[in-house]
């Protein structure tokens, strides 16, 4: 016999999401002290204390609740899916699924990905949220996200990466520069340049990683967390940049035409991957959006 129910878990999952009682029995509608006693009785159910109260810092999961949280939401992911299975008829996918992105890729890709996803699954919402790695692994873990769209690059073991495209690295120029007028730029070549470095995890200790094992082994000149800040710097003459994302158009946004060539040796790939949490088991929905973001990425690779 169960000794909770899935209104106890909803209770403690909000909980520790928002941090405190008072935030999540506003979201959840229901009087805080309902929430509290909820709590408390699954932990005396449990025999577990899933929260360490700490006056007026709100609850914190303790290292034990922080493993029974991760199952719980699992476990009322698949008490919605197995709602929406007895509500709509089984080939139906609908709902809502919640997608990061990471901040390079977003721009480029995500806007189409949602686009077609909606307009094939007219009963599927896809909530969009932007970010760095760490936040979207954070989210992976915490339940605000189903998938992430990311680059495998040092993923932990606690993270499912299905791979869906394969991107080489370019070498990006002033026009006017001198190795510009070559079809492809050798990394050697750039040992006496100046670095303009994006300056975002794992980009960083990508395009670091590239140029030395290269044999460039360079301190950048000037770093940026923005994409189109190294294109604009770029773009001014202050050095050169190692990227994937390739916007359309190769002129900077204060229009200074910019170069982009291949880099001439085999260096190692950027690998993009639809991320899910290992232990999670993903919704119908979430399970079709990551099927439509494969189909979808390989015909991004066919487009000239």
């Amino acid at each position: 016999m169960l000794r909770f129910t899935l209104r106890q878990l909803e209770f403690a999952t909000v909980t520790a999401e928002l941090g405190t009682v008072a935030a999540a029995a506003q979201r959840l509608g229901v009087a805080q002290p309902s929430v509290s006693a909820a709590i408390k009785k699954l932990e005396e159910q449990l025999g577990l204390q899933i929260f360490i109260r700490q006056h007026a810092q709100g609850l914190t999961p303790s290292p034990q609740g922080l493993r029974f949280l991760t199952e719980a939401r699992s476990l009322l992911l698949q008490a919605e899916d197995l709602q929406r299975t007895a509500a709509f008829e089984g080939s139906r996918v609908a709902g809502e699924i919640n997608f990061g992105c990471f901040l390079t890729l977003a721009p480029a890709y995500a806007p189409q990905l949602v686009s077609e996803f909606q307009n094939q699954f007219r009963e599927a919402q896809v909530r969009l949220v932007e970010g760095a790695q760490d936040d979207l692994l954070a989210g992976l873990r915490g339940g605000r996200f189903d998938l992430a769209l990311l680059y495998r690059v040092d993923l932990p073991d606690d993270i499912r990466a299905v791979d869906v495209a394969e991107m080489m690295p370019h070498v990006l120029l002033p026009a006017a520069h001198q190795l510009a007028r070559q079809d492809t730029v050798s990394l050697a070549d750039l040992r006496d340049e100046k670095l303009v470095l994006l300056d975002l995890q794992p980009s960083r200790t990508y395009f670091m990683r590239v140029l030395a094992a290269a044999g460039v082994n360079v301190t950048p000149s000037h770093v940026s967390p923005s994409l189109e800040m190294v294109r604009g710097l770029v773009g001014q003459g202050l050095g050169y940049s190692l990227l994937i994302t390739r916007p359309s158009g190769d002129r900077s946004y204060d229009g200074r035409k910019l170069a982009v060539r291949p880099i001439a040796e085999k260096v190692e790939p950027g690998i993009v991957s639809v991320a899910s949490l290992r232990n999670m088991r993903m919704t119908r929905t979430a399970a079709a959006f990551e099927a439509h973001c494969i189909k979808m990425f390989k015909s991004f690779r066919s487009t000239p």
